[in-house]
């Protein structure tokens, strides 16, 4: 549907951010439920961030989801912060109120809602976070909500996997362990899932350089990239015959309460727009 001067704006912001589906996301829900409203992708360098985010303000966005590498700034820029922004040090969400900027992260929500549907019951097991970055620790968050009683860190950096288990320890009923990454095997052990929040895998990047054997055969396999689809960290957990989980879940689901926040509306996380998705991403291969 076109667009009227009354139209609510919001956009996504990161850099690069020719890769993001988010603009595709919200498009589907504008034309679903028949929203004025508009939501452009919008390529800021990291030292241009706060004014972009001040340029919006005076041009009447309501507000902007925030992509990579800006997670960090956007939590800073901020005058308010929700409970999961705060644990994560991190805000996705930016939404603009009068003279002050809120900032949320729906990525704990996201992953969450995809591994409870494609995962199922995760009480009293054990699962592995590879990273400790503002993803890990959204991870680490949502698997605590879904009951999952060990949360085991993977980390190459000694000191931001502290830095994490010092922030998230005592806001977890999970009980939380630090690994360093040459210590994957023992990680692995007895692990139900095992959740990948490092960008190694993305389009572009090199690929994720831990072998999938030390895994119980039974454990799910989940990579929060999205693009390629199946990552070949994904690609060689399928073909030892793990289930495994993409980052097309966790993207639509946070995407869902930003929408809610921009339009008003919570929209549905369809099997048509996972089709869409699909072949978008089918056709960047």
């Amino acid at each position: 549907m076109t667009t009227s001067a009354r139209a609510k704006l919001a956009g996504v912001i990161g850099d690069p951010i020719e890769h993001s589906l988010s603009p595709l996301i919200h498009a589907h829900w504008l034309n679903a439920y028949a929203i004025d409203g508009a939501y452009v992708p919008l390529r800021v360098a990291r030292d241009q961030f706060s004014r972009a985010i001040e340029g919006l303000r005076i041009a009447g966005f309501v507000g902007v989801n925030v992509t990579l590498p800006h997670k960090e700034a956007a939590f800073a820029i901020a005058d308010r912060h929700d409970a999961f922004a705060r644990a994560t040090k991190a805000a996705n969400l930016l939404m603009f109120r009068e003279s002050r900027i809120e900032a949320h992260n729906t990525d704990v929500e996201g992953l969450q809602a995809s591994l409870a549907k494609e995962a199922g019951v995760l009480e009293n097991t054990i699962s592995v976070v590879l990273g400790a970055g503002g993803a890990a620790r959204a991870a680490v968050l949502a698997l605590a909500r879904l009951g999952v009683e060990e949360i085991r860190v993977v980390a190459r950096n000694p000191a931001r996997g502290a830095g994490l288990k010092a922030d998230l320890e005592s806001s977890v009923q999970a009980k939380l362990q630090v690994f360093g990454w040459k210590e994957w095997p023992r990680a692995a052990s007895s692990a139900t899932l095992v959740v990948n929040t490092t960008s190694a895998g993305m389009r572009g990047n090199p690929p994720l350089d831990l072998p999938v054997d030390p895994l119980p055969r039974t454990a799910f396999v989940c990579d929060i990239v999205y693009n390629p689809l199946e990552t070949a960290f994904l690609k060689t957990a399928r073909r030892r015959g793990h289930t495994t989980i993409d980052g097309l879940g966790m993207l639509m689901h946070q995407a869902a309460p930003a929408f809610a926040a921009f339009f008003g509306v919570m929209p549905a996380v369809t099997p048509a727009l996972r089709a869409e998705l699909e072949e978008v991403l089918g056709g960047k291969d």
